[in-house]
């Protein structure tokens, strides 16, 4: 016993050809086969077969999930984000014309698909009509639409250029109008990263500037080609405050502004103690109405809490991002 278990050890530990190297003496001892007599044969302790077959293949993992380096048609990329190129439009859609909603939702859907698809736009910005249907309040509580599977209330939010931006929205409905196209809201930081490059308003002059002044109304989206990131994205300044995803202890007026740093607006002026006043969300960037976040205020750093949640004004819209 103590012999084999000798044996097994020098195998493990001097690999398996080094088996075919030892032999053993009559008296038991195990030598190395140099030293093997005539008489004596070599041990041949090989306790190793022909190679088997391979075993069938385990199953697949999981892709692996890497930063963004292309983005679909109605996004710009910034950093590893995809950014709408414009401001949303929000969509009523016949659920059961599935080949719009995934134009939607790829990112490839034109103007044209969607007025020869019977899909409605809501509440573009001013009009504020036609409003969202029942079925998709203001707290974002939507339910969906009889039949469908699976189930979705037809409300969509769409980057496309040419249309009026949908304004007279509350936070729960962009964030879902976001969500139900395969999208989300920005967030504070993305945000600031994809307004870099947009000019800061001076003057506005009605055709290539921001829209901070001389419409008195948002103007169609991408219609001003100079207000433009370094990035790509279009009327991040100017013409609807935008909505971030983030919340923020609703600020109080008087705002401290930004000082020396910047003439845009900027309101945290401390956190509102009235109960029924609730959390308030991030809008960015400013709008069309000098004095209440247009003219000179309005621009890249342009930012306050003061609204909250259930906000819904024609002063306000958002975007989305991947």
């Amino acid at each position: 016993m103590c012999a084999k278990l000798l044996i097994a050890v020098l195998v493990l530990a001097a690999g398996p050809a080094s088996a075919a190297m030892l032999c053993v003496k009559k008296s038991g001892v195990i030598v190395l086969r140099q030293a093997c007599k005539k008489k004596e044969k070599p041990l041949d302790l090989m306790p190793f077969g022909a190679v088997g077959p391979k075993g069938d293949p385990g199953m697949q993992g999981p892709p692996g999930v890497g930063p963004l380096t292309t983005c679909p048609p109605d996004s710009v990329l910034v950093g590893t984000t995809c950014v709408d190129t414009y401001e949303a439009s929000v969509w009523q859609i016949p659920p059961s014309n599935a080949a719009l909603v995934a134009k939607v939702e790829a990112g490839t859907v034109t103007l044209a698909d969607l007025t020869g698809g019977g899909a409605t736009e809501l509440s573009p910005s001013s009009t504020c009509a036609p409003t969202f249907p029942v079925s998709f309040p203001a707290n974002g509580q939507w339910t969906p639409v009889s039949g469908t599977n699976p189930p979705t209330p037809g409300i969509y939010a769409v980057s496309l250029a040419g249309v009026h931006p949908t304004a007279c929205v509350t936070w729960f409905q962009a964030e879902q109008a976001c969500r139900l196209s395969g999208k989300r809201l920005l967030t504070n930081q993305e945000w600031q990263a994809a307004v870099a490059g947009t000019p800061d308003p001076g003057p506005d002059n009605g055709t290539t500037d921001c829209n901070t002044v001389t419409a008195g109304d948002a103007v169609n989206t991408g219609a001003r080609s100079s207000c433009r990131s370094s990035w790509g994205a279009f009327d991040m300044v100017g013409n609807l405050d935008e909505y971030a995803a983030d919340w923020v202890p609703r600020s109080t007026f008087p705002c401290p502004g930004w000082a020396a740093f910047s003439d845009d607006f900027q309101c945290f002026a401390g956190a509102d103690t009235a109960t029924t006043a609730g959390p308030g969300v991030l809008v960015r960037g400013g709008d069309y109405i000098p004095g209440l976040g247009g003219g000179t205020s309005a621009g890249p750093l342009a930012v306050g809490g003061t609204d909250p949640a259930t906000n819904s004004d024609p002063l306000v819209g958002f975007r989305c991002a991947r």
